[in-house]
């Protein structure tokens, strides 16, 4: 039996043209409240709100630090930010120090002497050897 693998599955899907379903919803809640400012709020203030609700809208639909969505940054933001630290230094208990072991001494092996023999055997290669370079 044969079965298909699902592949892209952390891709999500586009459902309003190029806009998955929460970019739509970031852009839309950005909209919506800049409109209910322009509506509500007096003339430069609604401006100034109405601009600020979009961009965020925006800035929550598109905007990636390090591949991750500004929406997630900015949850681990106000997470760190509102619950309670408390950072207590405790002193490490005293270890007792562990003998070590014996350094290994690597002795190199014996030097071997060349005799007559060997020593023109050598001279006669290595001079074969840069001739033919």
């Amino acid at each position: 039996m044969r079965f298909e693998v699902p592949q892209f599955i952390d891709v999500e899907d586009k459902i309003f043209g190029p806009l998955t379903l929460k970019q739509f919803i970031y852009l839309a809640g950005g909209v919506g409240l800049g409109y209910v400012c322009y509506k509500v709020a007096p003339f430069p203030l609604s401006w100034i709100l109405g601009i600020v609700f979009i961009a965020a809208g925006g800035v929550f639909a598109f905007y990636k630090i390090n591949n991750r969505p500004f929406i997630a940054i900015a949850q681990s933001y106000l997470a760190y930010r509102l619950k309670n630290r408390l950072y207590i230094w405790r002193r490490a208990p005293i270890q007792k120090q562990i003998d070590k072991p014996a350094p290994v001494v690597v002795v190199p092996p014996p030097v071997r002497e060349i005799n007559e023999k060997t020593a023109a055997t050598l001279a006669k290669n290595l001079d074969i050897l840069d001739s033919n370079n």
